[in-house]
Formats: structure tokens, C-alpha cells, sequence
């Protein structure tokens, strides 16, 4: 699952910028400041900046004319042109009320978040109750895809604004993408509490029980988004590859093709409803899928891992190789490539080819044999690391900018 973007825009949209630079005393004359004012109040922006620029010629050191410079700008969403502005206010007049928030803002809405935390942080540290500047700083953590940062800021902010649904949404991804499964839990609850037809933290709340080692749980989770909202995105494609890994093909072939239904592009859907039709040796059905990925995204190892299965079973001997070669180069530690390389190489007759990826295979289940050795050895719990596939599903994966 891509970033939710919703949380991030609904923050964004109710980001208001204040008159910066009013109560700062000022050697302006009164007149000429209020007519910039009222012009400004008059929403009469051209004017209004033509008033202020000459008021910043006149008056080269008062903080104000570039306050309001920058506030026309933030105000016509030009908001790189206002970071300058509102830099040269507070350089001039550092103490000057409301102009840092104004600065945090302007590179909070122009997509500059590092920056924009920079500018929040002494306002955190002068008044860390203000649920204002927690929301922003948080918000800009995840933005950044900072998500154990973020879930500090989240928490008191979403507790102190107890009705803001995407605020906890985004407090329930920060938490699940930094694997702080009990804060998922305890934030799908109180997600619940405002909408209780949330497939979203359904799937959220399904995730982070995945991430637990709770199949049952995690599949049921999965069925309640679908059911809450089938058109959901990732919800059908999610409860697919849970369905998927425990081996149940056909019911997680009707999920891969209800999520194809909502978006005939999805690759992932498109990819795993592949492997399924493999797995119940429709292979007619997974080649032309699987050769409709390959155009769409090369850089999956999974496309040309069952590509040369498909093609090995059809007796495309080089064509199974082609595609299987690629996957080792992109996945050398699958140690499932190997084995199907080896025996192509066998059965064409390249023995010393077939030896070398025998070997190979042979030195990675040892090393998987001697990991697990280890790990018993000292007392850790835990499988040993899966053969196939190493892919996992989009939703399961913490995004990155």
C-alpha cells in the first residue's frame, strides 16, 4: 500500500497562515501601513504587494513588509516564493509573533517537510503541548516516511483531536510501518469508534496481525474490508495474498481478479494471479498474464521466475533459461532458481552449468541449515527463511519517498 496520501491533504487543507509581523513594533508610518493592510483585507493582492514592496524599500529594516510579502505569496499557493520572504522576516525580526509558524508552513505546503520540521522544533521545545505544531511535525515525519519519528508527535495530537479520523489513520500507518503492532491495535479501535465501517483500518489492523504471525486473524481482517467496502483499493488484493500464502488458489484467484476488476493496472494482482493459475497448472492463462507484467515492470524478480516455469513446461527450453537467469541476477539467494537452472541446464546438455547451479542451490540451503543452527543455538525463536517466492504483497510493504 502506497502512502495514504488522504491523511496528508486533509492536514494540508486545513493549514491556515497568520498575519505575521502586526504586533511587532514598527517605524512605518501608521497611514501608509494601513492602506497595505486594507488592501491586503480587500483580498486586492497585486495592490496590495505593491504597497509593501514600497513600504520594504522605505523601511529596509522592519520585519513586516517581508511578512506580508510572504503571506501574499502563501496565499496564492506560491509557497517557495514565500519561504525567502518569511527568512528574511525572521532574520530581521526573530522574535516577531507567528512568523516561524508562517515559515514551517510555507515549507510544509511546498513539499519541503525536513525544513519545515526545522522551523517547528523551537516552537516544540518553547510550548510541546501545542497539539498544533505536534501535528505538523508528525505529519511531516511521515510525510518523509519517518514513521517511528512520527508516531510521537501523532499520538498526542490524535488524542487531543479525538474526532479526526485521518489524523488516527495516519497514526494507524506509522505505527504498523514501524512495527508497533499494540499502537495499530489500540488505534484500529478508536478508529472503530468514529467508523465503524473503516475497511481501511480493517486492512491496517489486518497488516499489522500478519506481522504478528496471526493468519486467522489478519485473513478475517481482511475479509471484513472487503465486506465493509469492496471497492476498496489493495483490500481484495490483500485478502488475496493472504489467501495465496496459505495455498488456498482458487478462492485467492477470485480475489486477485475482483481487485483486477476494480483496476484492470494493478501489477501485483495481475503478478500473484499468475502464480496461482501455476499453481493449479493453468499455465496458458498465468503466460499471457505474466508476459503482460513483464511489459509493465521488469525489475520484479517473481515476473521471470514463473515466466521460466511457463516456458520450461512448454518446452521453451531457451526461453526458460533467458527468463530464469535474469531472476538469479535479480534474486541470487533464491535458492529455488537454482535448482530450475540447473535442471535446464541438465536436460540441454551443459553439465558443467547444471553443476555450477546445483552447487549453488546446495551452499544456500546449507547456509539456511546453518542460520537456523545459530539461531536455536542461541535461544531464538522462528522459522527458517522462506524457499518461494521472496516477493511479498504491496500492501504489506512500508512505503519509501
Amino acid at each position: 500500500m502506497l502512502v495514504n496520501r488522504a491523511a496528508l491533504l486533509f492536514i494540508l487543507c486545513a493549514l491556515t497562515f497568520s498575519f505575521a509581523g502586526q504586533a511587532q513594533p514598527t517605524r512605518i508610518p501608521d497611514p501608509q501601513r494601513q492602506a497595505a493592510l486594507a488592501l491586503e483585507q480587500q483580498g486586492k493582492i497585486p495592490q496590495a504587494e505593491a504597497a509593501w514592496q514600497t513600504l520594504q524599500k522605505a523601511h529596509p529594516t522592519s520585519p513586516e513588509p517581508y511578512a506580508h510579502l510572504g503571506l501574499l505569496q502563501a496565499r496564492q499557493e506560491r509557497y517557495k516564493e514565500a519561504v525567502p520572504l518569511y527568512r528574511k522576516a525572521l532574520e530581521i525580526g526573530p522574535d516577531v509573533p507567528g512568523l516561524r509558524l508562517n515559515l514551517g508552513l510555507a515549507l510544509f505546503k511546498s513539499g519541503d517537510l525536513k525544513e519545515a520540521i526545522t522551523a517547528f522544533e523551537p516552537l516544540h521545545k518553547r510550548d510541546p503541548e501545542n497539539q498544533q505544531i505536534n501535528t505538523l511535525i508528525g505529519m511531516a515525519h511521515y510525510g518523509l516516511a519517518e514513521y517511528a519519528a512520527a508516531v510521537p508527535f501523532l499520538q498526542p495530537a490524535a488524542a487531543h483531536d479525538p474526532q479526526n479520523l485521518p489524523l488516527r489513520l495516519a497514526l494507524a500507518h506509522s505505527c504498523l510501518w514501524s512495527r508497533q503492532y499494540q499502537c495499530v491495535m489500540d488505534t484500529y479501535r478508536q478508529i472503530l469508534a468514529l467508523n465503524p465501517d473503516s475497511a481501511e483500518a480493517d486492512m491496517i489492523a489486518g497488516e499489522a496481525l500478519d506481522e504478528m504471525k496471526d493468519n486467522a486473524g489478519s485473513t478475517a481482517m481482511f475479509r471484513a474490508a472487503v465486506k465493509a467496502n469492496p471497492k476498496e483499493p489493495n483490500a481484495h488484493f490483500g485478502l488475496g495474498y493472504l489467501l495465496w500464502t496459505q495455498r488456498q488458489y482458487p478462492e485467492a484467484m477470485s480475489e486477485f481478479q475482483a481487485e483486477l476488476a476494480n483496476d484492470p493496472d494493478h501489477v501485483q494482482a495481475q503478478l500473484y494471479l499468475a502464480d496461482a493459475n501455476i499453481q493449479v497448472n493453468q499455465m496458458d492463462a498465468a503466460k499471457v498474464l505474466l508476459e503482460r507484467v513483464e511489459k509493465l515492470n521488469q525489475a520484479i524478480p517473481l515476473v521471470h521466475i514463473d515466466l521460466g516455469i511457463v516456458y520450461s513446461e512448454a518446452g521453451q527450453t531457451e526461453d526458460a533459461i533467458r527468463e530464469l537467469q535474469i531472476g538469479e541476477k535479480m534474486a541470487p539467494d533464491d535458492v529455488d532458481i537454482h535448482w530450475r537452472l540447473g535442471r535446464l541446464y541438465r536436460s540441454s546438455g551443459k553439465v558443467e552449468e547444471a553443476k555450477a547451479e546445483y552447487e549453488k542451490a546446495k551452499n544456500l540451503n546449507k547456509k539456511a541449515d546453518d542460520d537456523l543452527f545459530k539461531k536455536i543455538e542461541n535461544g531464538q525463536k522462528g522459522p527458517p527463511p522462506p524457499s518461494r517466492p521472496a516477493a511479498g504483497p504491496e500492501s504489506t510493504q512500508a512505503p519509501t519517498q
